[in-house]
């Protein structure tokens, strides 16, 4: 008999196959693929009576197992997939569905440890954010009077001049819960995301009652309506829409102020800033020396100084330097000591760091030829003479013809005092300063380069500003002519200038009057002083770098027309020359010579 159960094929033989010497049962695997002829030969040898008995019993089909399980697979793997990529956009790694939730990170109270004591060099701006302390410290005091705080405040300036710890220090101050979310946070890819998030934040900030909401940089939100290049629909005026909504809608809005930072608030929308919304704007401005000098103070608290540091000092050379500048110069400074193995940060090293912030670390590995070397020393000396000769408000602090950043040698200088406004005098005496470097090329070598390519740029550009901003022009006057350059808003696109053709030839005129004047009185000072353009140029070459003392004996001994210095004291010439004497020490002319390659010179100045 015969048993075939799926693949297994079950044998009884018969007793005379038995009594030959076989087994009783055969048991055996068959094929799945061979099941077909396997079960047509059985049924015809059962026919044939060959087979006493047949059972057959229909193997289970699992294919469709296989094939199910494998579409399970398939499923979960796409499922997968789309998980992790939304949680990729969501920012944060969160829920793939929480995209539409607020990315606001709420700081405990408890936490926050800064206050206005770590604020420095803002004392104004402080008094004005005092109020709102005052206000989330004891509210009853001011509604019992009607008065009302104010919804938003705006801080307004400079990167790194201490908006975003100005918001912490008013949250450390009230303690009370405090948002903060970027500008940027609110807009995603997909349509309404950021107005619910605006809305999700607020929802969040009125449970918290009562709290700070901070945006920083809300210009990215917050830029004005109707400005797009584009038609279609634009995701950041809805979300703009919904925040105006949330701070002085129809619901509402107690207890929550809002805290935004931006350096444009040109670009904000007008509804954004009428009161109601942000009802006041603090400026707040870069520091003077009294706030660097604070500032200062601030940053080194956990910091060994030696005793030959003075901050007031260090603040007085740091002319225009914001906060973040300054914190940055002592950790700088700090680097410094610690690569020399101090156990101290020193003067040396912070004035050291001051030049490595505005220009970058030197190189001194670079290799010069001796021609560009030269010609480098010659170009800096130029700079350092034109300013020293011309400036009433600067002076010449360092000289270096040694590479730092990308720049082959810098002269650097700094006001003798915070400068707010300039006159038409130090305009000029600015364009002279940047023309110096080409005119004492072609005093020497008779022959252009491309060394002086970023100065020429500066130096049209502060030309163009006298003619077309300041009113400083002899043929146009008191006339302002406004130049349309913010196309990325929008609203000037494709607009044509706002004066006329003949009016912009009046004005290339006279910027390349100034220029040309500037330029020939340069080449008039440093010609007068050609023996003192060699001696600097002698020192550079020797000791490539030249300080602030070092470079005022060199001018005190052989500068035509001696003056001294701004801020100091009438100061006898040690020795001078008469005309004779500086005639016949007048070297000849090198001879013209190419040079090739940009030096690449940066004129550095400690201003705003």
């Amino acid at each position: 008999s015969i048993v075939l159960d799926g693949t297994s094929l079950q044998l009884t033989l018969t007793e005379t196959a038995v009594a030959a010497g076989k087994p009783a049962k055969i048991q055996k695997s068959i094929p799945a693929t061979a099941m077909d002829m396997y079960l047509e030969k059985f049924l015809d040898a059962s026919r044939e009576g060959k087979i006493e008995s047949f059972d057959y019993k229909q193997p289970k089909d699992v294919s469709g197992i296989i094939n199910l399980v494998f579409l399970v697979l398939l499923m979960v793997s796409i499922g997968a997939f789309i998980y992790v990529s939304y949680s990729r956009q969501s920012g944060d790694g969160k829920s793939a569905m929480s995209f539409g939730r607020s990315r606001a990170k709420l700081n405990d109270p408890g936490k926050n440890k800064v206050t206005f004591n770590d604020v420095a060099g803002a004392e104004e701006e402080k008094a004005e954010l005092q109020e709102v302390v005052d206000f989330l410290r004891n509210p009853k005091k001011y509604s019992d009077l009607g008065a009302k705080i104010p919804k938003g405040i705006l801080l307004v300036g400079a990167p790194g001049t201490g908006k975003t710890l100005l918001a912490k220090a008013v949250a450390g101050e009230a303690q009370v819960p405090f948002f903060s979310i970027s500008g940027s946070d609110f807009v995603e890819m997909f349509v309404g995301v950021g107005a619910s998030r605006v809305r999700d934040l607020f929802n969040n900030a009125k449970k918290q009652s009562p709290c700070i909401v901070f945006i920083d940089e809300i210009d990215a939100v917050g830029r004005q309506r109707g400005a797009g290049l584009g038609g279609g629909h634009d995701e950041r005026e809805q979300t703009l829409n919904q925040l105006l909504v949330e701070m002085d809608g129809f619901g509402p809005n107690e207890g929550v102020i809002v805290l935004a930072a931006t350096n444009r608030p040109d670009i904000l929308d007008s509804a954004l800033l009428r009161p109601g919304r942000f009802d006041r704007q603090i400026m707040i401005m870069r520091p003077d020396i009294k706030g660097r000098e604070a500032i200062l103070q601030v940053h080194a608290r956990d910091k060994p100084l030696a005793d030959d540091i003075d901050l007031a000092e260090i603040a007085r050379i740091t002319s225009g330097f914001t906060g973040a500048d300054l914190a940055n110069l002592l950790n700088e400074g700090a680097l410094l000591a610690a690569r020399n193995l101090q156990t101290e940060i020193t003067y040396a090293n912070l004035s050291e760091a001051v030049f490595k912030v505005m220009v970058g670390p030197e190189k001194k590995s670079r290799v010069v030829s001796e021609r560009e070397r030269k010609s480098t020393a010659y170009h800096e000396a130029g700079h350092a003479i034109v300013l020293r000769a011309v400036s009433e408000t600067d002076r010449v602090e360092r000289v270096s013809i040694i590479p730092a950043g990308a720049a082959g040698g810098y002269t650097a200088w700094r006001p003798n005092e915070d400068i707010y406004f300039k006159t038409r005098r130090q305009l000029l005496g600015e364009i002279m300063t940047g023309l110096g470097g080409r005119a004492a090329e072609m005093i020497i070598y008779d022959e252009m380069s491309t060394g002086a390519g970023q100065d020429l740029k500066q130096c049209n550009a502060i030309a163009r500003q006298m003619v077309t901003k300041y009113g400083m022009s002899k043929r146009l006057g008191n006339v302002i002519v406004s130049d349309s350059d913010e196309v990325f808003l929008g609203r000037d696109y494709g607009h044509t200038q706002s004066h006329s053709e003949s009016l912009q030839s009046v004005i290339d005129e006279e910027v390349a009057r100034i220029l040309e004047e500037s330029y020939d009185n340069t080449i008039a000072i440093l010609e007068k002083n050609r023996l003192l353009l060699d001696k600097l140029t002698e020192a550079l070459l020797d000791k490539e770098k030249v300080n602030a003392e070092e470079f005022e004996e060199i001018y005190r001994t052989y500068a035509v027309d001696f003056k001294p210095a701004p801020g100091d004291e009438e100061v006898e010439k040690e020795h001078s020359f008469s005309p004779d004497e500086m005639q016949a020490a007048q070297p000849q002319a090198e001879g013209s010579a190419e040079q090739t390659g940009e030096s690449g010179e940066a004129t550095i100045n400690f201003r705003s």
